[in-house]
């Protein structure tokens, strides 16, 4: 992979390369509560050219807003998950455009688990959803993705910091991060 943005983010979970200036999320999920990280950003499994996350969740775990915005997208009545291509159309999920025109979408989440609707303004820690377990997936968890639109109108990954009990961090795979 060749993807510079791949070599610079995992600088940044080695703390190799610091930022001070990028956005800190909330968690997607409740003050309190712990989930693991099993895929993170630029991982082998299926995230090799993604700078996404997903936590593993039970089906029906509750989904907050990682930051506050605007409802612009969402689906909610797929009814099956797998791991066959022709799964992907049943993902249920949420898009939500933040203030810097940023977007976070929020993936396989339950059926008729989306609480948003579209145009829906949402605060940082809101719950939004109940996750699941619908679209192209192998267990039960919350894709967490981040991405912008460059001027030139290509779509842009962005690695994000989480807050967490041990300050902002970009998370890293197979750890227990509990939302401070």
């Amino acid at each position: 992979m060749k993807n510079p943005l791949r070599k610079e983010t995992h600088l940044l979970q080695k703390g190799k390369i610091i930022d001070t200036t990028s956005y800190i999320y909330d968690l997607p999920y409740p003050k309190g509560v712990m989930h693991t990280l099993v895929q993170g950003y630029f991982t082998h499994f299926t995230h090799k050219r993604r700078a996404a996350l997903d936590f593993k969740m039970p089906i029906g775990s509750a989904v907050c807003a990682a930051r506050d915005g605007i409802v612009i997208k969402t689906k909610s009545n797929g009814n099956r998950g797998g791991i066959k291509s022709a799964d992907r159309p049943y993902a249920n999920y949420i898009i939500i455009r933040h203030a810097d025109s940023t977007q976070a979408g929020y993936w396989h989440l339950q059926r008729n688990g989306v609480l948003v609707h579209v145009g829906d303004r949402v605060k940082k820690g809101q719950m939004i959803a109940y996750s699941g377990n619908t679209g192209y997936t192998y267990f039960p968890h919350l894709h967490f993705i981040v991405w912008a639109f460059d001027k030139n109108g290509r779509f842009r990954q962005v690695p994000t910091r989480f807050r967490t009990k041990n300050g902002p961090r970009y998370l890293r795979a197979i750890r227990r991060y509990t939302n401070p």
